[in-house]
């Protein structure tokens, strides 16, 4: 049926979608705050409880407790038994909500649309005036992705992720000089020189908080063979210094990736290797469609990774700059050989390795 041109079928259809779209987007905003609180990590190891049981073991409100229980039991991510007045969360809803799901913890992530939300004023300026928001606007950005890579980059590093590189891990072992990019708190390079205590380890990260909590760190665990510093990896001017340089998920929001780029290939001697993560997608967003986390990645890009770039001054290249453009961008910088991996444990990203 249409009415003025209208198809008043779609418009229902529509109307059905945006009230989902309402509710999912409040219901992640409850699970952020279930994962913060750690709720559901609570609930996962206790039999079916009442709100005032589930409060008391969680060490929490028990007001607020039971109105985010009836948060959850609506949206139905938990059970409830309305005789006993009791809650449970399914085991396996468990394996996808909890810090003991690893790398099939998605609840970690909704963290992202609550702390993007603190930011969405700046970000709507920026559309009547340019520019961007820097990183200082972001509270929590540097904790909730020091524990996004522990799950998908610290945990997997050794076993998983070194043996994209042939030999790589019985060189570690003999002793080379390694560099990561856009450390952060700088996780995957103490675990890499507790593991490889021969080697050499330097950590370059933009952001003094970040690095003050890396040097803290490293000091606290006797890592004599690591060093972290505050550096922009568009200024870095060495030449043949390194054996290994990693980037996890750190070009795509630099101000100058291409820079950057270069200056790594400056960096690295004749025969290293250059590991870079970043996100597995298209740079051409029409064959995104069908990407089971595109809108989620497309916000992220908008209103986290494109912005900090262009905060600075940069190309704000933006989350979902692709495997096109990247590969591209790696050739130009210098590069003669790249290959392009994706590991199982991760859908989130591909995996390069790049040597001159």
């Amino acid at each position: 049926m249409s009415t003025n041109g209208i198809n008043q079928e779609k418009v229902e259809a529509f109307a059905e979608r945006m009230t989902g779209v309402l509710n999912e987007g409040a219901i992640a905003l409850m699970c952020s705050i279930g994962y913060r609180t750690k709720l559901f990590d609570v609930m996962a190891q206790i039999p079916p409880a009442t709100s005032a049981q589930i409060a008391e073991a969680a060490g929490l409100h028990e007001r607020y407790v039971r109105e985010w229980l009836s948060a959850m039991v609506v949206g139905h991510i938990l059970d409830y038994d309305p005789e006993t007045h009791t809650y449970q969360l399914p085991a396996e809803h468990a394996a996808l909500l909890t810090r003991q799901a690893g790398a099939d913890n998605l609840a970690l992530f909704t963290q992202h649309i609550s702390g993007l939300g603190n930011i969405e004023d700046k970000i709507v300026d920026c559309f009547f005036n340019g520019g961007g928001v820097p990183y200082s606007a972001y509270p929590r950005f540097h904790e909730v992705m020091a524990e996004d890579s522990g799950v998908n980059i610290v945990e997997p590093l050794i076993e998983k992720i070194l043996p994209l590189v042939p030999g790589l891990i019985e060189k570690l072992h003999q002793g080379i000089s390694v560099m990561d990019v856009g450390c952060g708190r700088g996780h995957a390079m103490k675990r890499l020189a507790q593991a490889f205590p021969n080697s050499r380890f330097f950590g370059f990260d933009f952001s003094e908080e970040a690095i003050a909590v890396a040097q803290a760190d490293a000091a606290k665990m006797g890592l004599i063979n690591l060093r972290f510093e505050v550096k922009d990896a568009a200024l870095l001017n060495e030449t043949n210094q390194y054996d290994l340089i990693t980037a996890f998920d750190a070009i795509h929001d630099q101000a100058y990736p291409r820079q950057v780029l270069r200056n790594i290939v400056r960096a690295l001697k004749p025969d290293g290797v250059y590991l870079m993560q970043d996100i597995a997608a298209s740079s051409h967003f029409h064959h995104n469609r069908d990407h089971p986390l595109a809108p989620f990645l497309y916000t992220i890009s908008t209103m986290h990774c494109m912005t900090v770039s262009l905060a600075y001054g940069g190309e704000g290249l933006g989350t979902m700059w692709g495997k096109e453009k990247a590969l591209e961008l790696l050739a130009q910088a210098g590069f003669t050989n790249t290959e392009v991996h994706q590991l199982p444990h991760d859908i989130f990203n591909y995996y390069y390795v790049s040597t001159k």
